[in-house]
């Protein structure tokens, strides 16, 4: 083949996950969470999470396009129960944002008292990469543009792998261009606009995660019909 075959393949590749995955993936809609859930976190602690969820969002993505529906087929899980148990957890991280209260100075304080480095690491990978940053609505994406890239051709399937690595890399670094300067997007906005933002952004992926579960129990139902019928 000549290589133009190739290129076009790669680019092919990297834009279809790109198209895939960044509007449910959504890193400007989710930077407000981000913000929200590290309240009295440090700048610099901030930019070390904003790195590793990054990082971890790079992986996750990779590891589902390369290997997820081997590892739900080896499970014997379907993508509807993914979605049902991923929704499941994003709505009870959208509703603990709901119900924080935040109004007092001593409040912020305790917070930052509280909010160490160590505390951050482990806040990482859960709630903020999963299901806040990448949850299952993503994973099953990258499923999706996983299974685009197989092809009879050796060549042909190693140029659509790396520009869907290539997607992967851009998409994490948009996440985590938006989580490193979510407080610069919003100091604009003042103390009672950030609060109102975030609240409204809260109660959105409270949302979103209530048709993450509904999508995935529609499915089930349907398919309980279908071999009823």
């Amino acid at each position: 083949m000549a290589f133009d075959v190739y290129l076009l393949a790669f680019a092919k590749s990297l834009l279809f996950s790109l198209a895939t995955i960044l509007p449910i993936l959504n890193p400007p809609g989710t930077s407000p969470m981000f913000l929200s859930m590290t309240e009295g976190a440090t700048d610099a602690t901030r930019a070390t999470l904003a790195a590793r969820v990054a990082r971890n969002i790079f992986i996750m993505l990779m590891a589902a396009m390369l290997v997820g529906s081997l590892v739900l087929d080896f499970f014997g899980i379907s993508l509807p129960i993914v979605r049902v148990g991923g929704g499941l957890l994003v709505v009870s991280a959208a509703w603990r944002l709901l119900t924080t209260d935040d109004s007092s100075n001593t409040t912020s304080v305790k917070l930052v008292e509280a909010f160490t480095p160590e505390v951050g690491r482990r806040k990482a990978f859960y709630p903020l990469t999963f299901p806040i940053s990448c949850g299952p609505g993503s994973l099953a994406a990258a499923i999706t543009v996983g299974v685009t890239l197989h092809d009879s051709s050796v060549a042909l399937s190693a140029s659509r792998l790396v520009g869907a690595m290539f997607g992967v890399a851009l998409l994490s670094l948009i996440a985590f261009l938006c989580f490193r300067f979510a407080v610069q997007v919003l100091r604009p906005l003042g103390e009672t606009g950030t609060i109102v933002m975030l609240r409204m952004s809260a109660f959105i992926l409270l949302c979103l995660g209530v048709q993450i579960v509904w999508d995935g129990a529609s499915e089930l139902i349907l398919s309980i019909l279908q071999r009823a019928a």
